[in-house]
């Protein structure tokens, strides 16, 4: 008799994360005496819970669908639901799951070398298994308490790496702002959840989905709330202005888990917001907020890049504008969009973390590098008027209109002009017609690829995500006209920036913008003195 595929499914969904809490548990044993042992063990139990990730998505792809497994439960008061142990599957999840299994198996792959001959090697791997086996199993998560459970265990867990170098002063104060950030975001969810169950009387994602999808009338004021606290919940987490400090800061800890910080648990609040994307997909308040709040993230770090000279320093605050972007994503309603941005941040993130060293070396390689002139204003008109007209027309071959998806347009407008100008660096400045059919041409290809990307997972995501589109009130193009004149505000001045040095307003914004606008100095002095930090210096007698 053949197996049902679902049950093999479940299986191999199963074991990803058993494998991984497995592993932390008993490297936490042998941590101290066979560390060498532990690191090769573990990267092969990465390895092996990547290729059942894997096989599951195919098999879902082939033969699977949408289902939720719950081998235990018990009922809350108050008729809110069940807290249960709980797996959800569906296409969010097999992807999800294929994604955090890759970038951990590559992390834990390079963390044996960077950390060989490291004292601590095995505990290092303990906490790294538990934290990735913490990320697997929120994924799979079909409960919401279960969920907020989880999404509790893996910044314990992330909290010990980050304290991989105690010693360090800087380690520890980012740590300490990082779990008093995710101290916060945790209460914000967890009041959100039981919020929700106590409105729809489920506990259960697949639940929410069939009763937001259901609901008519206005929306509840209960559900309003909770979308204001899930907001703040996702904003803790992906570090947004004026609170991304700690990630900045976490640079104290070693690369691989800058780099697991940066591709996997941090784009946590972008995957919650996919996650509760039934509510916020008709709460409009919270998904402005969301806009709003990403857009001055990305304008605020996107002018603080500009200045830092340190590339780790410089690729934390890429992360945190990118964070910005998929929250604004969200709010604009496009989920399908912030997913294909989520997978290809977390594998661009991950690469460029773990090569960062191997970028100094390209730095202080001799190189010859052409001096181009900067495009004049007449050549931005021409890019932007190109991007603009090949974006629409693009865009109307698959199906998506002004008048129907406007921020989808405007998001792929600010992508090619961006895409096209970087692009034309490479071509001598001048006006003549071969610039005119090049900016044309990479606008076409940029635009072809941004809306066939989308279609992509648009499709793959269609029975995962709300239907129901975000209504496109007044309000909505007032914020997509601010984003576009933001985004090319912010394109404007990099294009500009050697041009503007010569005077002294921009000189002394400069100095203030590589200090990231000293945000962050009243928390961390907050921070220090309520919880002094002494650390042990290396060579002082006991």
């Amino acid at each position: 008799m053949p197996l049902n595929p679902n049950s093999i499914i479940l299986v191999l969904i199963s074991v990803v994360p058993l494998l991984l809490w497995a592993m932390g548990l008993f490297g936490s044993v042998l941590a101290g005496k066979h560390a060498r042992r532990i690191a090769r063990m573990s990267s092969a139990v990465a390895g092996l819970s990547f290729f059942c990730a894997g096989l599951a998505a195919l098999l879902y792809a082939a033969r699977g669908k949408a289902l939720t497994i719950t081998p235990f439960s018990f009922a809350l008061p108050g008729n809110m639901g069940a807290a249960a142990l709980s797996i959800y599957i569906n296409t969010v999840t097999v992807i999800m799951l294929c994604l955090v299994s890759f970038v951990g198996f590559v992390v834990s792959r390079y963390a044996r070398n960077y950390l060989h001959g490291e004292k601590h090697q095995g505990r290092f791997y303990t906490w790294l298994n538990l934290t990735l086996a913490s990320i697997l199993t929120l994924i799979v998560s079909g409960n919401m308490l279960m969920f907020v459970l989880v999404w509790m265990t893996t910044s314990l867990c992330l909290h010990h790496l980050l304290m991989f170098y105690p010693e360090r002063a800087g380690a520890v104060l980012a740590a300490r702002k990082k779990l008093i950030v995710s101290r916060m975001g945790e209460l914000s969810l967890l009041i959100a959840v039981l919020l929700i169950g106590a409105t729809l009387h489920t506990m259960t994602f697949d639940a929410l989905f069939h009763a937001m999808a259901a609901m008519s009338g206005p929306f509840p004021l209960s559900l309003k709330w909770a979308s204001g606290l899930i907001v703040v919940s996702a904003v803790l987490k992906t570090a947004q202005f004026p609170l991304q400090g700690w990630l900045i800061q976490v640079m104290e800890a070693p690369t691989p888990v800058s780099a697991l910080l940066h591709a996997g648990i941090v784009n946590g609040g972008a995957f919650l917001i996919i996650r509760m994307s039934p509510i916020m997909s008709q709460a409009v308040d919270a998904s402005n907020a969301l806009v709003i709040i990403g857009l001055v993230t990305i304008a605020a770090a996107g002018l603080v890049m500009l200045t830092q000279t340190s590339i780790k320093v410089f690729l934390a605050w890429s992360t945190t504008a990118q964070m910005g972007f998929m929250l604004l994503e969200c709010g604009f309603g496009l989920y399908s969009l912030a997913m294909l941005h989520l997978v290809a941040h977390s594998l661009y993130k991950a690469h460029a973390f773990l090569s960062s060293g191997s970028a100094i070396d390209i730095f202080r390689a001799p190189a010859v590098h052409p001096a181009h002139a900067m495009a004049t204003f007449w050549q931005w008109i021409v890019v932007l008027a190109f991007a603009g007209l090949i974006t629409i027309g693009v865009g109307t071959a698959f199906g998506v209109t002004p008048k129907g998806q406007p921020a989808l347009l405007a998001l792929g407008v600010i992508l090619a002009v961006a895409m096209t100008q970087l692009l034309l660096q490479s071509f001598k400045a001048g006006m003549g017609a071969a610039f005119i059919a090049r900016a044309a041409g990479l606008s076409a290809l940029v635009c072809t690829a941004y809306f066939s990307l989308h279609a992509v997972f648009h499709f793959m995501l269609a029975t995962s995500l709300p239907a129901m589109p975000l209504i496109n009130g007044p309000g909505q193009f007032v914020l997509i006209g601010l984003v576009m004149l933001v985004f090319f505000g912010i394109l404007l001045i990099q294009q500009s920036l050697p041009e503007l040095d010569r005077y002294p307003f921009v000189r002394r914004a400069y100095v203030h913008l590589y200090n990231g606008l000293y945000v962050d100095i009243p928390f961390s002095l907050l921070v220090q003195r309520v919880f002094p930090i002494y650390v042990k210096q290396k060579g002082a007698k006991s």
